[in-house]
């Protein structure tokens, strides 16, 4: 059995459902023709037009060699097979009813959720004995010969009209039974589909998900490792600064002895006096700029520190992503491991 049928937000479009989605053909074929050689019933299906979808079960020598011979017998037979198949989408149950040719004929619709999807039909017999003068009046109406026509309805099978009502009712029942089963295992292939591919979906997320963490928390660590080597970097320049704050004080002593030896040397070490003067500037410049670079690297380091907290907590928040994208992943591959059994239970 081939299905077409559109999915819309994983709901199958029943517009588009056909009967020959729901039911196999040829399971179809068997079956009525298996009931109509049980029954002594002629049955055929057909579609919501009207055209046949099965081959004709039992019909007898009546329709199939007078009746359906010429062109005005042929299309009163399909208004009367409309008109009995309307009816029954109407009632929305078997409706038995008298043909244009005077035999009892059913129609038995097949429908899903409340659409038509096909009809069975069937009859071709009598309720009592053919009235020859009703049978020669429709002969004379369809054109066939009256003797020959009137011989072949005495071989109508006579049932009762409640031995009809049955046989429609049970082809009704058994029909409708498995085009709906059908119809609910086609919904459930559906909806299986469409969670396997979502479960598919999910599935490649999260790895890519859980992948771009792994590389985030790399990065990370990386990335502490460069702010541990620029703290490192700023106590070395704590230590230079250190040392040029020494070289200042030892620079601003040498311009004090300067300032001594110029003032006993007089009026010769005046030059002199004016050079120890701007050693001591120079000195007292370098040790009020070793404070504020001192200051700076302070609050680098506190920075520096800062960052690298942040640094510790955010990694810890990403490899707790990771293992929760590792329970999810887990999680999603049970569901599709669920799905694909759900898939295998819908194919049988």
């Amino acid at each position: 059995m081939e299905n077409k049928y559109n999915v819309v937000n994983s709901q199958i479009n029943l517009n588009e459902v056909k009967l020959t989605d729901v039911i196999d053909l040829d399971f179809l074929q068997k079956f009525q023709d298996h009931f109509a050689n049980g029954v002594g019933v002629a049955s055929v299906t057909v579609d919501p037009d009207g055209n046949p979808i099965t081959k004709p079960s039992k019909y007898i020598r009546f329709c199939m060699d007078y009746t359906h011979s010429t062109a005005a017998g042929d299309k009163r037979c399909a208004e009367s097979h409309r008109k009995g198949g309307e009816e029954a989408v109407r009632t929305g149950k078997p409706v038995v009813f008298e043909c244009h040719a005077g035999l009892i004929d059913f129609a038995a619709p097949i429908m899903i959720e409340g659409r038509l999807i096909g009809t069975i039909l069937g009859g071709q017999v009598l309720t009592n004995s053919p009235q020859e003068e009703k049978y020669r009046r429709i002969a004379g109406e369809i054109g066939v010969n009256p003797d020959e026509y009137v011989e072949a309805a005495q071989e109508a099978r006579i049932l009762t009209k409640e031995s009809i009502e049955s046989a429609a009712e049970v082809l009704f029942i058994v029909a409708n039974s498995i085009s709906n089963a059908a119809y609910q295992q086609l919904k459930l292939k559906s909806m299986v589909n469409t969670l396997s591919d979502g479960a598919h979906q999910i599935s490649a997320t999260m790895e890519e998900l859980a992948a771009s963490a792994s590389s985030v928390s790399d990065n990370q660590e990386a990335l502490n490792k460069e702010i541990q080597n620029v703290s490192s970097i700023t106590g070395k320049i704590d230590e230079v600064m250190d040392f040029i704050k020494d070289i200042a004080d030892e620079t601003r002593l040498l311009g004090l002895n300067a300032a001594i030896e110029a003032a006993r040397a007089g009026e010769a070490g005046l030059g002199f006096s004016v050079v120890a003067q701007e050693i001591r500037n120079l000195s007292n410049d370098s040790k009020q700029t070793v404070s504020k670079i001192k200051d700076l690297t302070t609050l680098i380091k506190e920075s520096v520190d800062t960052t690298v907290k942040m640094g510790s907590d955010t990694n810890l928040t990403v490899q707790q992503q990771a293992a929760a994208i590792e329970e999810v992943t887990a999680s999603i591959e049970e569901i599709s491991g669920l799905t694909d059994l759900l898939s295998e239970m819908a194919q049988k």
